[in-house]
């Protein structure tokens, strides 16, 4: 492993546990339910990526998403070997973000979500509609994230868009699943939680990747169209 490698792993590390603790930190302190916490959360996810964009996007990129990395690998803008490395240091740095999220819950006795901000079926109708609705938000979540990123003349706003697409598609999303479209950000607080939240883990792990490997799709169409 090339220190190169190592330094992507890292931040890509850094990045996740950072969008967990403050996207989810948000709902579990200001609680999705309250005047204004709907918005505050998406906007928490939304800047949590915008932030890290900044920091680690020419490091690694700024996947922080195994999905968006499933995406990066069927696009080819990465190899094989880089995409398991992603993956597990994203899972890493969620559970490390999820970990310092419990302990600052705990010690502050707080948790308005019932859950570490973990994301739950329940809401979307069931099994059904949490499927639907998780690929339909990261089909376009990711798709975006493809083509704002292939343009390098537009790389001083990419970060921008794509943490605007997050904060809106957590704006529709929270009421139904608590928008997940990252299976590593599901992971970390559903370990903490437990219960429910690790039964419908599951969800959040599938839907994810199959609207990513779906945006891949579609992105290739287009591209092939203008070719």
């Amino acid at each position: 492993m090339t220190n190169e490698s190592i330094k992507k792993y890292i931040a890509e590390m850094i990045g996740t546990a950072v969008l967990v603790f403050m996207g989810c930190g948000s709902a579990v302190f200001l609680g999705p339910d309250a005047s204004g916490g709907h918005l505050a959360v998406a906007l928490a996810f939304g800047l949590s990526i915008v932030a890290m964009a900044y920091v680690i996007g020419g490091v690694s990129g700024c996947h922080i998403n195994p999905a968006v990395s499933l995406a990066a690998l069927l696009d080819k803008r990465i190899g094989v070997v880089d995409f398991a490395g992603y993956v597990v240091s994203q899972i890493i740095g969620a559970i490390c973000g999820a970990a310092l999220l419990n302990a600052s819950s705990s010690m502050a006795g707080v948790d308005l979500t019932g859950g570490l901000g973990s994301n739950l079926a329940a809401g979307a109708g069931g099994i059904e509609g949490a499927l639907l609705i998780e690929v339909v938000l990261t089909f376009i979540f990711v798709l975006t994230i493809l083509g704002v990123t292939a343009d390098k003349s537009k790389g001083g706003v990419a970060g921008i868009v794509i943490g605007l697409t997050l904060t809106f598609v957590h704006i529709v999303g929270i009421p139904l699943t608590g928008t997940s479209v990252n299976p590593a950000r599901s992971i970390g607080p559903a370990i903490f939680a437990g219960g429910e939240a690790l039964a419908d883990l599951w969800i959040f792990i599938i839907a994810p990747l199959v609207g990513a490997a779906l945006a891949a799709l579609a992105y290739k169409l287009f591209k092939a169209k203008d070719a």
